[in-house]
C-alpha cells in the first residue's frame, strides 16, 4: 500500500512503478515539474496541485527539499536525463525555449499525469506547452499558477536572484512598468505600451522588448484580456516578466 503525503523518493528507473502505485489506489497524478533551489514560487505550484483530489508528484533537478514533506507531497522523482535529439518544431520559437517545451512534454509522457502545473513567470513557455499538449492530443490538463512576487514587486525566481546588488533597484522597474501598463489599460493597447515604456525610460532601462499580446501570444485584442511582456538585461542577466492586462476595459470597469 502506497503511503500518501510522505514525499517518497523515486528515481528514473522507478517511474513506471510510481504510476502503478497510484493507479492501484485510484488516484490520478498531478505533476509539478520543478528545477533546483526550491523557492516560494515552487511551493505555490505544489499548493495549487494539492487543492485537487490527486496524488501530487514533484520532479526535481537535485536532492529532495524539506518543503516537500512539509507540504504533503506524495512522491518525488529525481529529474531523469531526457534526450533532446528530437526537439519539437514550434514555429518562431527560440532553440532554448523549444528544448524546454520538449522537456516538459517528455516528462508528461513519462509520468502520465491527469494534470500538470506550471507558473506564469515563464509565460511564453506556459503558452507554448499548452499549445503543444493541444496539438499532440495529449490527455492532460495544463494549469497555470500566478507569479509569486517579493514585497518589492520583483518576481521570485532563480534568475532574478542572480542580479547583482548594484542592479537590483533598476530591475524593480520591470514590475513597476507592468503595473503602470496595466493601470493604463482603459486607454487601449498603445496607452498600455506608452505607460510601460515611460517607467522603464525613467529608470534608465533599455528593454530587449516590451510587447502586448493576446493570451495565446498572438496580436493583442482591441478590447479584452491580453498579456504585457517585458525583458531587459541587468549586468549580464536577462530578466523576463509579464502581467495580465484588461485592454480597453481597465480594472475600474471590471465586474466585482
Amino acid at each position: 500500500m502506497f503511503a500518501f503525503g510522505q514525499a517518497k523518493l523515486f528515481d528514473e528507473t522507478e517511474i513506471a512503478m510510481l504510476g502503478r502505485a497510484f493507479a492501484k489506489q485510484g488516484r490520478p497524478v498531478a505533476l509539478v515539474p520543478l528545477g533546483a533551489d526550491i523557492h516560494a514560487g515552487h511551493v505555490a505550484l505544489i499548493r495549487a496541485a494539492k487543492r485537487l483530489n490527486r496524488g501530487v508528484v514533484v520532479v526535481v533537478a537535485d536532492q529532495p527539499h524539506e518543503a516537500f514533506a512539509a507540504e504533503g507531497v506524495d512522491a518525488v522523482v529525481l529529474s531523469p536525463q531526457l534526450a533532446t535529439r528530437t526537439v519539437l518544431d514550434i514555429q518562431g520559437l527560440e532553440p532554448d525555449l523549444a528544448r524546454e517545451v520538449t522537456r516538459r512534454i517528455q516528462l508528461v509522457n513519462l509520468v502520465g499525469p491527469s494534470d500538470v502545473f506550471f507558473g506564469e513567470k515563464d509565460f511564453e513557455a506556459l503558452v507554448r506547452t499548452q499549445q503543444a499538449v493541444t496539438d499532440l492530443r495529449m490527455n492532460v490538463r495544463v494549469h497555470s499558477v500566478p507569479t509569486v512576487r517579493m514585497p518589492d514587486g520583483l518576481a521570485v525566481s532563480l534568475r532574478n536572484a542572480k542580479v547583482a546588488p548594484e542592479y537590483r533597484s533598476q530591475a524593480l522597474a520591470l514590475s513597476a512598468a507592468l503595473l503602470a501598463g496595466a493601470h493604463a489599460a482603459e486607454g487601449g493597447a498603445e496607452r498600455v505600451l506608452e505607460a510601460a515604456r515611460a517607467v522603464l525610460d525613467a529608470a534608465g532601462v533599455r528593454p530587449a522588448y516590451v510587447e502586448l499580446r493576446s493570451l495565446s501570444l498572438g496580436q493583442a485584442p482591441q478590447e479584452g484580456d491580453a498579456r504585457l511582456l517585458i525583458a531587459a538585461d541587468f549586468g549580464g542577466v536577462r530578466l523576463i516578466d509579464s502581467a495580465g492586462v484588461p485592454v480597453g476595459v481597465g480594472f475600474r470597469n471590471l465586474e466585482a
